[in-house]
């Protein structure tokens, strides 16, 4: 289980903006609009955190159950290739797909025990890379940052493998 996912906290017209710029690419490529992919995507743009299909498949079935995970898979994938959603992985084995942030550009910390992804953005690290960059003659075009560790809060990270361990055996 990743980060956890929330629906509330998206504006619409972040939504909106996105869902044209999918709708914009679909047209570049020739390809149908057709519902299903607009309701994954509408789904898609109004969640944050860090997600893999099968969440997002559990929360398209709600909107419309005959949705399989053949369409959401293939949705996502035009997602990422317009550049609207970033395809992610963990170590984990899973891929998991990001569109949203409270921050443009951020990187990760990722507990190894319970799964949670955090977010942060640290602008000395960020001087500090440009600073590196400059001394070796190097021009950067994008970088990734990933910590991999435990949590601290043992209690909050346990509870976490729980909830974790109690969804795959529902799930499966």
């Amino acid at each position: 289980m990743a980060d956890k996912t929330t629906k509330t906290t998206v504006s619409k017209d972040l939504v909106q903006e996105k869902e044209a710029g999918f709708a914009r690419f679909i047209q570049e490529k020739g390809l149908k609009t057709t519902r299903q992919r607009n309701t994954i995507v509408n789904v898609f743009f109004n969640l944050r955190g860090h997600i893999s299909v099968e969440e997002l498949l559990k929360e398209v079935k709600n909107v419309n159950p005959r949705i399989g995970y053949a369409t959401v898979y293939r949705t996502l994938h035009l997602l990422v290739e317009s550049n609207l959603v970033e395809e992610r992985r963990f170590g984990d084995g899973l891929a998991r797909y990001e569109g949203h942030s409270d921050v443009e550009h951020h990187d990760h910390m990722i507990c190894l025990e319970c799964g949670r992804i955090s977010e942060f953005f640290n602008p000395r690290l960020e001087a500090l890379q440009v600073q590196l960059a400059e001394e070796n003659n190097f021009e950067i075009y994008r970088h990734r940052l990933e910590l991999y560790g435990a949590c601290k809060d043992k209690e909050a990270c346990e509870s976490r493998q729980k909830i974790k361990k109690a969804a795959q055996a529902h799930s499966g």
